[in-house]
C-alpha cells in the first residue's frame, strides 16, 4: 500500500544486494538508518538502471539521502510471526559525497551531492509480486 512521497536521509546499514525478476529486471535493496542516536532502520528498494548504480556506488557506511514512495509491507519471521516493516521504493538517490570511509575526508567544508536518477524504467514492467525482498 502506497502512502506518501518521501525525502529521507540516512546511513547505509546494510549494503545493497542485487537481485532480477522474472522479467530480469535489477532490483537492488539495502536497509538505511534514519536516526542519528538509535536504530531507525528503512529498507529502500530501488529498480532497473537506479538499482544498477546502486549496486556500484553506495556501500555500508555511506551517507545517502533518498527520494521515492513510502509504503509499508509486512514480512514473516522464522518463527512465522509477521512483523510490519516501512520501505521506501526509491527513483533518485543521493551520496553524499565524502562519506564512504575509502573516500577522502573533507574537513570543514560543505557536503556536495552525486545525483543518481532512475532513467527510461516503467512501473508496468513489474508487478508487487515479483520483488523478490
Amino acid at each position: 500500500m502506497s502512502l506518501a512521497k518521501a525525502v529521507i536521509s540516512g546511513t547505509v546499514y546494510r549494503a545493497p544486494e542485487k537481485r532480477f525478476t522474472s522479467n530480469n529486471v535489477p532490483i537492488s535493496a539495502f536497509a538505511m538508518n534514519i536516526s542519528d542516536n538509535e536504530e531507525t532502520l528503512v529498507r529502500v528498494i530501488a529498480k532497473g538502471n537506479l538499482a544498477q548504480t546502486v549496486e556500484e556506488t553506495v556501500q555500508k557506511g555511506d551517507r545517502v539521502v533518498v527520494e521515492g514512495r513510502l509504503q509499508n509491507n509486512t514480512v514473516k519471521n522464522e518463527d512465522g510471526s509477521e512483523k510490519r516493516i516501512v520501505e521506501i521504493d526509491a527513483y533518485a538517490l543521493e551520496k553524499l559525497a565524502g562519506s564512504s570511509s575509502s573516500a577522502p575526508s573533507a574537513k570543514n567544508s560543505p557536503d556536495t551531492l552525486v545525483q543518481f536518477g532512475q532513467t527510461d524504467f516503467s512501473d508496468d514492467l513489474i508487478g508487487e509480486d515479483e520483488i523478490p525482498f
